[in-house]
């Protein structure tokens, strides 16, 4: 029997497809439940003076509206910087901020109170732009700096030298779940906390806080999410506070279901960056030196900015050795909601930046920037210690750019192209190959950590919980593999329960690419408890001294739903039959396993140590063609290749390969955040706000794994593969500065991030005009 390596469903994709999947919006109302929403803050800064909900409490129907006064423990709260009011207070900080909890019997009644709240503010001038905000020094953190050598000597001593600003843009996460809570006080007064989250301990934290109870006196549990890619990391305290406190004053259960408008406009996004660069390198491309100057944009409160910020330093170099370089790094302030967690955390920004250093090179020097790129990779043996004198072993870039480009005909293509151009004057194209090297693990240690119950009955079936929450990509299905395999029964017959911070307490997020790795390792180590167990027992039960095979435990094995002895086959019993035995001679059948990343170590103070656990590696070749006249792109087609180890599900991490090129797409071609000079969120829905549709896919999109098992510390050989495919994306905006290039320098080095068709069309104007056709009169 072989789990591990199916292709098992997702163990919710009949549900899912079926719409008997319930999420919290689906969950039918309990007596006397009450309807939860907010009014937020009209304005981006100002000073709040008075709130006037006696309109509000005129609104048949409407319960209570409670303000900051109304919270019984503390009002501010933050994962790691306590920074962030829950309700206004004293000052407003951005549009939407949320100063008073509504409660109503309806959501109609609901809808009419926030029409009804007025509240008084005296307005001040509000910080909205990142550049604004660097040029006034308003800071949220000092200065982050890895260095190695001497990036002056460098840049001094190279043949060549290039600066720049590269910007980048946010991103909306656009989960199809938006955030939801559902609260109630049990018969004991504990609150318990339905939440679409990915972080339940903290949920479990930021309630007992505000509540002013201890942590004991609150249960968060998560059954699953319709999406969240980071947005459900932190944001999700906000909605389960409000429903915590409602259901504090009044008894009763609350309930809150943001609108997509409302989730939008009040919940942080991907970080927008400025990046300032200087590069050293000679003729052939090869770096000598690299300065990275990194702004983001944090907005009004820390969130988890520090920490996005700090693994765009540990990115930037992405596949590319730089044997001098320094990496700097501050979080701007400005007038938004506090920026947050997205799929890659910090990485994309850097890697694009990187690419787009690259691609400067190489129009630069007029040679193909696949060279470039190639010459600067990361070896094998040698050239292979990062900034941060972390080495990077089973190291397949090399492999994987070279092997790449053979199956994708790139140097055939870019013959076929430069001809194109050359005679095309209605569209124009480019290619790009770019790398991902994403290290895997969280950068805060004390994340690297993973718990797990498993519970076996005398049937043999087995439940399983873990710290993990699942949102769509396929956690519980591989924890489900992991366990039967360990057990060796078919999968059936384990069921993963929902997860919940009365079973498994002071868990870590699910975020980082690292939940299969750091759960699933804790279940297996459960398993194993369980498994010793059971071997005991059952060599007992197997031993034949007359024919002189004594009781062996190490002898017994599991499979095909039996376990047996290797001494001799015949002797085996049924999985459920030797746990209902097993029970009855009182062998313990139930085990907690926890799990600890070893050898990851990183000091900030020095900018040096090993933060990874290990790095998953792949490249993308992406093909673009730009209509001259428009600006409108398409994308004909595009190769990826991902080393991922030895999957534990083909089907669901292709379809995270896949489903995260994507995303990675939409951020680096078409998703723009655009706010009026107020403040306030004009892209925030659908019909403003573009992710990529099926038009937007390229027309031929290839995927292959690269065939490798050398990931031995990690479980099962795997790889993790959340985050890294959707830098992959990457390679579609180098295609379109590639293209861009041959129409002209000016209109290459001014392209930013998203390469919407207004961008593309802002850098073809830059391009010299050519001169109209002379009319030559028609003789009579």
């Amino acid at each position: 029997m072989s789990n591990v390596k199916s292709n098992l469903p997702h163990d919710s994709a009949v549900g899912h497809v079926t719409g008997r999947a319930l999420y919290l919006d689906d969950v039918r109302e309990m007596a006397g439940e009450l309807h939860v929403g907010f009014a937020g803050s009209p304005v981006a800064a100002g000073k709040l003076l008075t709130v006037d909900v006696d309109a509000a409490l005129a609104v048949p129907g409407v319960v209570a509206c409670y303000s900051a006064a109304d919270i019984p423990g503390h009002n501010l709260f933050g994962l790691l910087t306590v920074d962030e009011a829950f309700l206004a207070a004293d000052e407003l900080q951005y549009v939407g901020q949320p100063v008073v909890v509504i409660a109503a019997e309806t959501p109609a009644a609901l809808a009419a109170a926030k029409r009804a709240v007025r509240i008084e503010y005296e307005a001040v001038e509000p910080m909205l732009e990142l550049e604004d905000s660097i040029r006034q020094e308003r800071f949220l953190t000092d200065v982050r700096r890895i260095a190695r050598g001497d990036v002056e000597a460098g840049l001094a001593a190279a043949p060549h030298r290039l600066t720049g600003t590269f910007r980048s843009g946010g991103q909306e996460q656009f989960y199809l779940e938006s955030q939801a809570a559902i609260a109630y006080p049990d018969e004991e007064g504990r609150m318990v906390v339905h939440s679409s989250t990915q972080n339940p301990t903290e949920i479990q934290g930021v309630v007992a806080e505000m509540l002013g109870v201890g942590q004991h006196e609150v249960v968060a549990i998560c059954k699953r999410m319709g999406g969240a890619f980071g947005g459900k990391e932190t944001q999700a305290a906000i909605p389960a506070m409000m429903v915590a406190l409602v259901a504090h004053h009044t008894g009763r259960p609350a309930r809150v279901i943001y609108d997509k408008d409302t989730d939008m406009c009040s919940t942080g996004k991907r970080h927008e960056y400025v990046t300032r660069w200087e590069a050293g390198f000679d003729d052939d491309g090869n770096l000598h030196a690299i300065r990275f100057q990194f702004f983001s944009n944090g907005g009004a409160a820390m969130d988890l900015s520090l920490p996005v910020l700090e693994r765009t330093l540990l990115h930037a170099d992405n596949c590319y050795y730089i044997p001098h370089v320094e990496l700097l790094g501050r979080v701007c302030f400005t007038n938004l909601p506090p920026n947050t967690a997205f799929r890659g955390f910090g990485g994309p920004q850097a890697m694009a930046a990187m690419e787009n250093v690259l691609e400067s090179i190489a129009q630069q020097l007029g040679i193909d920037a696949y060279e470039v790129r190639s010459r600067n990779l990361y070896g094998v043996g040698t050239r292979n210690v990062t900034p941060y004198g972390q080495v990077v072993d089973r190291n397949h870039l090399p492999e994987i750019f070279a092997t790449l480009a053979e199956s994708s005909n790139y140097a055939q293509r870019r013959e076929e192209i430069a001809a194109h151009n050359a005679a095309s004057r209605l569209t124009v194209r480019g290619l790009a190959m770019t790398g991902v090297k994403f290290g895997i693990s969280f950068t805060a240690k004390f994340l690297n950590q993973g718990n797990a119950l498993v519970n076996v009955y005398t049937d043999g079936t087995v439940q399983v919980s873990t710290g993990g929450t699942e949102m769509g990509q396929g956690l519980n299905t591989k924890i489900q593999q992991i366990v039967a395999e360990e057990f060796g029964i078919a999968p059936s017959r384990v069921r993963l329960m929902p997860t919940s911070t009365e079973k498994n307490n002071n868990c870590s997020p699910t975020a980082a690419s690292a939940s299969t790795d750091i759960n699933g390792a804790a279940a297996v180590q459960a398993c194993q408890q369980i498994k010793s167990r059971l071997a005991e027992f059952a060599a007992g039960v197997f031993a034949d001294k007359a024919a002189g095979l004594p009781p062996s435990p190490e002898h017994v094995q599991f499979a095909g739903d039996e376990a047996f002895d290797v001494r001799r086959t015949e002797h085996r019993i049924e999985f459920g039959e030797l746990c209902a035995a097993a029970r009855r001679e009182r062998v313990d059948l139930g085990a907690r396993g926890f799990f600890a990343t070893p050898g990851i170590d990183f000091n900030r103070d020095t900018g040096q140590g090993n933060p990874f656990y290990y790095y998953t590696q792949g490249a993308a070749v992406v093909e673009a063609e730009i209509d001259r006249f428009t600006g409108e792109l398409t994308l004909p087609r595009a190769d990826l290749l991902m080393d991922i180890g030895r999957p534990i599900n083909y089907g669901i991490d292709r379809g995270q390969i896949l489903g995260g090129f994507v995303q990675g797409l939409g951020w680096a071609t078409a998703e723009c955040l655009v706010y009026d000079d107020a403040g306030n969120l004009l892209s925030h829905s659908p019909t403003t706000y573009k992710i990529p549709a099926v038009t937007d896919v390229p027309r031929t999109l290839k995927l292959s794994l690269l065939d490798n098992d050398d990931n031995v510390h990690n479980i099962r050989r795997s790889k993790a593969v959340g985050e890294p495919p959707l830098m992959m994306g990457i390679a579609a905006w180098a295609a379109v500065k590639n293209a861009l290039s041959y129409v002209a320098p000016a209109s290459a080095a001014a392209l930013t991030l998203p390469a919407t068709g207004e961008e593309i069309l802002r850098c073809l104007s830059l391009a010299p005009q050519r001169k109209p056709p002379v009319a030559v009169p028609v003789s009579k």
